[in-house]
């Protein structure tokens, strides 16, 4: 049993070392959250509230949410423009089209992932937006003179993520800080790119060479990689347009698709 904590409380905690993936203060960052997520005590924890500020508050004093940077961005975002049904019960809900958005504590533990990556500033790509929810709250994290490009291949679910932000905050779409389109995950966004971080929401057999391609130098990639086994990966471009692979956790995911 876990002492829970007042919401202003919730703040960056110290990190166990994990061996040769504490290398750099953001690779303890990232073991740090692959140790949280391996032991699935958040799965034990759920909660139902009644609004979305309650929702955020019992996520951070179930100890799921532990930086100040996602708990304001969760706390900015309202899931009750992106979720058609119980947007404030921890659980995940149907979208349409085959697709669910996922529950509170999952996006919670993406985004505490994330964190080290998504910069004031940074230009971001996510791929397989869905209802839009992620992606909205990665550019309140990378703020106003950031901007993060949202794909999924499913033209429905775009048009539906586009109003859902439209519905929370309109300003995000008005002034550039979120873009939503349909295209191929396997082909990123050329167009738009080159990025600071790339997040796939979805599992790739392969390694999509167009995503690597379109990262900065320096920029980092976060995607579930394999078939039959999976892993997040994390992979960091250098200056020679090379990338150093860094395995996070294994996981289970569903397919990223080709085509549709």
């Amino acid at each position: 049993n876990r002492e829970r904590q007042p919401l202003n409380n919730c703040c960056p905690l110290s990190y166990p070392m994990l061996g040769a993936c504490t290398r750099t203060p953001l690779l303890q960052h990232l073991a740090s959250a692959r140790l949280f997520l391996l032991h699935p005590r958040s799965m034990a924890y759920r909660t139902r509230a009644h609004s979305n500020a309650g929702l955020v508050q019992g996520l951070c004093e179930a100890g799921i949410i532990k930086t100040p940077r996602v708990r304001e961005a969760m706390l900015a975002t309202d899931r009750g423009c992106y979720s058609p049904s119980e947007p404030y019960v921890d659980t995940p809900q149907v979208i349409g089209y085959g697709q669910t958005i996922s529950a509170p504590h999952m996006h919670a533990e993406c985004l505490e992932l994330l964190e080290p990556l998504l910069q004031e500033g940074d230009h971001v790509l996510d791929v397989g937006c869905g209802s839009g929810y992620l992606t909205a709250c990665m550019a309140r994290m990378v703020g106003p003179n950031g901007r993060v490009v949202g794909i999924d291949i499913v033209p429905e679910l775009v048009e539906r993520a586009r109003e859902n932000v439209a519905r929370d905050d309109p300003s995000l779409q008005q002034s550039g800080a979120v873009a939503l389109q349909v295209a191929n995950g396997w082909q990123g966004d050329p167009d738009n790119a080159p990025f600071s971080c790339i997040h796939v929401g979805a599992a790739a057999e392969e390694l999509p060479q167009p995503l690597v391609e379109q990262l900065k130098p320096g920029g980092k990639l976060v995607i579930l990689v394999g078939d039959a086994s999976q892993s997040l990966m994390m992979y960091v471009k250098g200056d020679d347009g090379g990338v150093t692979p860094h395995r996070l956790m294994g996981v289970r995911y569903v397919p990223l698709v080709r085509e549709r």
